[in-house]
C-alpha cells in the first residue's frame, strides 16, 4: 500500500521552495525602496543570489520528484478536485521555471553587479524598451506564481479545516 505522506526530502523541497518564492517576491517588491547606490545593489544582489538558489532547488526538486525514491501518495480525493489539484501542481512547476528563466533574462538584459564580486554583462545596454519588457514579464510571472501559490495554500487549508480530510498532514514537516 502506498504511503499517504510525502517523503522527507519532498517535504523539505516543498517548504524551501515556498519560503524562497515568498522571500524573492517580497524582495522584488521592495528593491526600489532602497536608495540608489550600494544599498540597492546589495538588495538586487540578494534577489539574484536567492533566485539562483531557487533555480537550483527547482532542478533538484524535479530530479527528486522523477526519481524512484520519491514518495508519490495517492490522490487525496477523486473527481474534479483531484483533477484541479493536478493541474495546479503542474502549473506551479511551470510558473516556477518560467519566473526563474525570466529572472535570468532580466539580469542578463539589464546587466548587474552581484555584491561587487562579479558582473553580469548587459545584453543590449541601450535598449531600455527590452529591459522594461523583460522586467515587466518577470514581475507578472512572479505575481501570478505567488497568486497561484496562495490559492494552493488556501486549498490545503480548505481540505484541512472544512473537508477535514487531514490533507495538510501529507506535506507537513515531521520528525
Amino acid at each position: 500500500m502506498p504511503s499517504l505522506s510525502y517523503d522527507r526530502r519532498s517535504i523539505f523541497f516543498h517548504w524551501l521552495t515556498a519560503g524562497l518564492v515568498f522571500a524573492l517576491w517580497l524582495a522584488g517588491q521592495t528593491i526600489d525602496w532602497f536608495p540608489k547606490g550600494d544599498a540597492r545593489v546589495a538588495a538586487r544582489s540578494l534577489h539574484i543570489v536567492f533566485g539562483a538558489l531557487l533555480a537550483l532547488v527547482i532542478a533538484l526538486r524535479i530530479v527528486w520528484r522523477l526519481s524512484p525514491g520519491a514518495a508519490h501518495p495517492p490522490p487525496a480525493g477523486a473527481g474534479a478536485l483531484d483533477t484541479a489539484a493536478g493541474l495546479a501542481h503542474r502549473l506551479l512547476y511551470l510558473l516556477l521555471v518560467v519566473t526563474v528563466a525570466l529572472g535570468v533574462a532580466n539580469a542578463w538584459v539589464r546587466g548587474d553587479s552581484v555584491f561587487a564580486l562579479f558582473t553580469i554583462p548587459a545584453f543590449d545596454p541601450g535598449n531600455r524598451n527590452l529591459r522594461e519588457m523583460v522586467e515587466d514579464w518577470h514581475g507578472l510571472a512572479a505575481n501570478v506564481l505567488l497568486g497561484l501559490a496562495l490559492f494552493h495554500a488556501a486549498a490545503a487549508l480548505l481540505h484541512q479545516f472544512v473537508l477535514k480530510d487531514d490533507l495538510l498532514r501529507r506535506m507537513w514537516p515531521r520528525r
